[in-house]
């Protein structure tokens, strides 16, 4: 299959409204789980999930922390503007560093409302926090083809980023939950392990894991590893072109350490569980990653890109544990311990696996590129599994239940 050729119409299923979860259960692990095995269907639950993974196995989460990336301004006239923060501007290397500027920052975003805005008005937001008068402005910085540059400033300046949207924003809840952002969901909207902050959505598979599960999987010594792929608005990006070779897949800063490389090589005889298909994606970056810096020397370029659809154009004659001392050897070369990129991997069917068989995962929305990676994944059995979990009552999305998928070699 020429995966430029698929058309995303082949994709589709009825999804009714009320099988869309607008809240999340009260219990993480009480989330029903569907598994898929050998051609097989059955229904269980996430806090049951550890008899279902093979023992002494290896299972990877995207430990992101979701950001409150909305910014409500009212202008002098009543008028409201939202300004959704995505991603910094161009000058910052990685989301981390945006994250820590104090004082002012440069950010790409949507705006809600952008007619109102006219240019060279300053938005200003003044409250009171923690006993101090905190003032946040907005300056309208350059039109871009689908977002703005903004620049934000915020007196006292030696807050920082993250601590503004902490103080300011709300959580930018998906916009098939048409609600509200309630105060229940700064918790339930972030994993429990959730650590590096910089999504605009939440790695939703992981929304139904617990201490109590994770302490089962222990028992079994299925270990746990924790890498970051930030998490951009593009995820719920539709494909509007009729075949995938015109569709532009979103980009995400991934960042993984020098020492989960180490241990994900180590566990390569063992099978790889992914935590959702932004954990897939970053596992699977790597491998390309590692490719491309055997044939080009070592070197990255400024501002590297994995692009979507580089896997399609090589051979790759490497294994997984190649790829990953390709990597290792490049950051040590470069006196890193990091290996933080951007990646626009798209996995649609066709693609070839290289790292992950097993993939945790909620349900994703029709004719999207998430569903297109389940595809790839489960074969076309994934629509088998979908119409399974429809006839089922299951709850679809990010807030709905998910399930586990063991990839056919």
């Amino acid at each position: 299959m020429n995966p430029r050729t698929i058309s995303i119409k082949d994709f589709h299923y009825d999804l009714p409204d009320e099988k869309v979860a607008a809240h999340p259960l009260a219990e993480r692990h009480n989330s029903r789980l569907l598994v898929y095995r050998n051609h097989t269907i059955h229904d269980t639950y996430y806090h049951q999930i550890s008899k279902e993974l093979p023992a002494d196995s290896l299972i990877v989460f995207n430990n992101t922390r979701v950001v409150q990336a909305r910014l409500v301004f009212t202008k002098p006239t009543g008028g409201r503007i939202e300004i959704f923060c995505l991603e910094p501007g161009p000058q910052y290397p990685d989301i981390t560093t945006a994250m820590h500027q104090t004082g002012k920052v440069i950010w790409n975003c949507l705006i809600g409302g952008a007619s109102k805005w006219k240019r060279g008005q300053i938005l200003s937001l003044e409250q009171s926090l923690n006993g101090e008068s905190f003032s946040l402005r907005a300056a309208f910085v350059e039109k871009l083809a689908e977002s703005f540059l903004v620049e934000l400033s915020w007196t006292p300046s030696h807050w920082s980023f993250a601590e503004v949207l902490q103080l300011i924003g709300s959580v930018p809840l998906p916009p098939y939950i048409r609600r509200e952002a309630e105060p229940a969901d700064k918790e339930r909207y972030q994993t429990i392990y959730a650590v590096n902050e910089g999504s605009v959505a939440a790695p939703t598979a992981g929304l139904h894991f617990t201490n109590e599960v994770l302490d089962t999987l222990k028992k079994k010594n299925i270990q746990p590893l924790y890498l970051t792929l930030h998490v951009g608005a593009g995820t719920f990006k539709p494909v509007k072109a009729d075949t995938m070779e015109t569709h532009d897949m979103h980009a995400e800063f991934m960042d993984v350490d020098f020492s989960s490389i180490e241990r994900l090589q180590s566990a390569l005889r063992a099978p790889v569980t992914a935590v959702g298909t932004t954990s897939l994606r970053t596992l699977e970056s790597l491998y390309w990653i590692g490719l491309y810096l055997t044939r080009n020397q070592y070197q990255l370029p400024p501002g590297f890109e994995l692009d979507q659809w580089y896997p399609y154009e090589q051979e790759s004659l490497l294994s997984a544990s190649e790829a990953l001392d390709a990597i290792k050897k490049y950051l040590q070369m470069e006196n890193k311990t990091r290996l933080i990129a951007r990646t626009r991997l798209l996995i649609v069917p066709g693609y070839d696996f290289k790292i992950v068989t097993q993939l945790v995962t909620n349900f994703h929305q029709p004719e999207s590129t998430l569903l297109l990676l389940v595809a790839a994944f489960a074969g076309d059995d994934w629509r088998a599994i979908y119409n399974h979990a429809l006839a089922h009552n299951y709850r679809f999305l990010s807030y709905g239940d998910g399930c586990l998928i063991f990839r056919h070699y």
